[in-house]
């Protein structure tokens, strides 16, 4: 029999886990500040015995009277928690592992790795449904995928569902606070418990929990799957409980803590949990989570998901079961020295026999996607573009690519004026972002000129591409050349009012690849003003591209062909006018004049 010490023992998770272990014949030693909370759980469920100890107080000498096999911590919050306890088990030569959720504590974890192997113990963080659960089911989603898009993890809990209030005490910690979500290919900055959403749980067979309300969580995960996956794909994680009044009431919550009225919403930990209580009567008792996976397998666009339903109260069993699983593997000598997230730890499949005893049932989908917006527009065509380009129009729930342009801006008042309205880039050379993201056939895309951006939307209509920024709506003809693209505009209207062609801004704009990159060049001037703006420059979407496109800065970047001179690479067009083209997401310096040749009307340009 071995000796199990498990901190926060009587807990909410701590509870479940403490009377799977003692089912499984193990001795459990269930420890905590409230020995009265620890005795009455122990005399309820035999052969546990209780312990008042503190993980954070001075647990060498506790272990040295224990001297447990295996030591677990349940207790958290894990949010601005320290090393001390892990430290002491890899002093005492002892295994553990903990349920943390806390992003920065299990990521964190790896700084303990040469003293735990050192000491030839295993130390496991984050053995719950994040990230162990979780990195289980995206490696599984991720079987056979060339390029993982984006992932988008939802757990919502059943409103029976009770959680101490250490758990309670984690979800406020990052409730209205900034968080950093990798997506785009960069880092960018989101707020916790906002960004809501509606999520529908469903299995194939058509049982379901219906639409929840959820909203961002700081998890693990954010970090660690970026990594683990091809393609470095964006990352989000939401949560919510089962009735919408809770989580849009603490998303009201939020504001305030965002607009930096108040710091946190910590304590208001204990007033939570009565509201989740009061409320609970309410709801049901069926939880669920998803896990949805874009990118493409064997060429093809997919979307894989997992979805897991849990009926009759079990849902929360689901966070302690990867630490009842990895404890048995730890003392069975099966996981190897070193100190890491659990992230890696299980399979999927090591699941499947916890979740046959419990009311819970799971299943894996895949569905093809449409294909990408320029490419529906394009129809056939879209195979005449070069790779890069192609590449860049592919996107698939979300992309990103980085770069540097030239901006170069008009002097006449309007053009400053309307240049400082749409917050169009100031002149000078930019670092450059730009951000894809794409919902049901919908494309935003979010240009970011030395950090400061402005965001417009792309939807198909009629077999054109149209352009939105805010009441402005700019409709587009789709023209492939010699690999590249232009974009001639056919009509642009104010709050869907049509106006007329005459009036539109005038664009020479065009998109070409060059040297292995994407290269743009995009001209805006107003009719009796001139100038607007004018930007040009390269994207890729490798994030290395500036050091090895030779880019110094306050240089231009290469100019795009002119009359007469021959295109540097298969794929450049060639001179002459450029003709309106919309490409990326850039102003430019420098304004062509408007097509004279006579052939049709002048093209034009919206924003890029």
């Amino acid at each position: 029999m071995s000796t199990i010490l498990v901190f926060g023992g009587y807990g909410g998770f701590g509870a479940r886990l403490s009377r799977r272990l003692a089912e499984a014949g193990h001795d459990v030693v269930v420890a905590g500040r409230r020995l009265a909370r620890a005795e009455a759980f122990c005399a309820a469920h035999p052969p546990c015995r209780p312990l008042q100890a503190d993980r954070n107080g001075a647990v060498a000498p506790l272990l040295e009277r224990v001297r447990p096999d295996l030591v677990i911590d349940a207790a958290g919050p894990f949010q601005g928690s320290g090393y001390a306890l892990p430290r002491a088990c890899i002093a005492a030569a002892i295994p553990y592992l903990d349920l943390a959720d806390g992003r920065a504590f299990v990521t964190g974890i790896g700084q303990l790795d040469a003293a735990a192997r050192a000491a030839g113990v295993a130390i496991l963080s984050g053995a719950s449904s994040v990230p162990a659960l979780s990195g289980a089911v995206a490696r599984r989603l991720a079987q056979g995928m060339d390029v993982v898009t984006a992932v988008e993890i939802a757990i919502s809990a059943s409103n029976r569902a009770t959680a101490g209030t250490s758990v309670a005490a984690a979800i406020l910690s990052y409730v209205g606070r900034p968080i950093r979500l990798w997506r785009g290919q960069r880092w960018s900055a989101a707020v916790g418990w906002q960004a809501l959403r509606r999520e529908r749980f469903a299995l194939s067979d058509g049982a379901s929990l219906g639409r929840r309300w959820l909203a961002l969580a700081d998890v693990p995960d954010l970090d660690l799957l970026p990594d683990r996956l091809p393609g470095r794909p964006a990352v989000s994680f939401r949560a919510g409980t089962e009735l919408a009044v809770q989580t849009i009431g603490l998303w009201c919550a939020s504001w305030p803590v965002r607009w930096g009225w108040i710091p946190s919403l910590q304590g208001l930990a204990r007033g939570l949990l009565l509201a989740q209580r009061l409320t609970a009567r309410w709801g049901s008792d069926r939880s669920g989570m998803v896990v949805r996976m874009f990118g493409t397998a064997a060429g093809r666009r997919v979307e894989r998901r997992w979805t897991l339903l849990a009926a009759d109260g079990h849902g929360p069993e689901i966070p302690v079961l990867p630490a009842a699983i990895l404890a048995e593997r730890i003392l069975d000598g099966a996981i190897a020295p070193g100190a890491r997230d659990a992230g890696t730890a299980l399979d999927l499949s090591d699941f499947e026999p916890s979740f046959a005893r419990l009311s819970i049932r799971h299943d894996v989908r895949e569905s093809g996607q449409a294909d990408a917006l320029y490419a529906r527009v394009l129809g056939p065509r879209f195979a005449e573009l070069a790779p890069r380009v192609a590449a860049l129009h592919g996107v698939l729930r979300e992309a990103g690519a980085h770069g540097r342009a030239v901006v170069r801006r008009g002097r006449h008042p309007v053009a400053r004026g309307l240049a400082a309205l749409l917050g169009l880039p100031v002149a000078g050379a930019h670092d450059l972002h730009v951000g894809f993201s794409e919902t049901r056939g919908v494309e935003r895309w979010t240009r970011a000129f030395s950090g400061r951006g402005f965001t417009s939307a792309f939807s198909e209509e009629r077999g054109c591409l149209v352009e939105r920024f805010g009441p402005l709506r700019f409709r587009f003809d789709l023209a492939p050349e010699n690999g590249g693209l232009r974009m001639v505009l056919r009509g642009w209207s104010v709050a869907r009012l049509p106006l007329p062609l005459a009036l539109a801004p005038r664009t020479a704009a065009r998109e070409w690849e060059e040297a292995g990159l994407f290269r743009f060049d995009v001209s805006i001037a107003l009719p009796r003003v001139g100038l607007v703006v004018h930007y040009r420059g390269w994207l890729d979407t490798d994030d290395r591209a500036g050091r090895r496109s030779g880019f110094v800065p306050g240089a231009e970047p290469a100019a795009p062909p002119r009359s007469g001179h021959p295109a540097q690479g298969p794929s450049r067009p060639p001179g002459g006018d450029p003709g309106p083209v919309t490409a990326l997401p850039i102003p430019s310096s420098r304004a062509s004049a408007p097509s004279r040749s006579g052939h049709g009307p002048e093209p034009r340009h919206g924003r890029v």
